[in-house]
């Protein structure tokens, strides 16, 4: 539920700004792309306070990307059991960087000086696989 909690949040926001993604772009993916879109990435700033905060963010939607341990995928015969607050933790983690990445695409259309975006005009959005 986390990583699609997530990979919805970046797809809604990517369609609100006139970007296209794929069917099959992983959360990883689609967190780069949007992260371009938001300015997010830790190239984009100067201050190594923002940096480091940002390539944590980046590196948490990378492993909520790259969870295998959900119901969506084969146990297998060694599988992982983890502990319920292993599962809040995912959750929690992925509540706040979805508020967060909501929040920041708010900001950047009230900087924008609230022009409409592409996707309120009805172009962008997901391209066909």
């Amino acid at each position: 539920m986390a990583r699609t909690l997530l990979e919805d949040v970046c797809k809604w926001i990517l369609d609100q700004a006139g970007e296209t993604w794929q069917e099959a772009d992983d959360l990883p993916v689609l967190y780069r792309k949007l992260a371009k879109v938001l300015k997010l990435a830790p190239d984009d700033h100067t201050e190594q306070v923002f940096k480091q905060i940002l390539g944590s963010c980046q590196s948490v939607v990378e492993s909520l990307g790259a969870n295998k341990l959900s119901n969506a995928h084969s146990p297998g015969p060694k599988r992982a059991r983890p502990q319920p607050r292993h599962a809040e933790l995912a959750v929690n983690l992925a509540g706040a960087m979805a508020t967060f990445l909501v929040a920041t695409w708010e900001a950047r259309k009230s900087d924008a000086g609230g022009q409409t975006t592409p996707a309120s005009s009805g172009k962008g959005g997901k391209k066909s696989a």
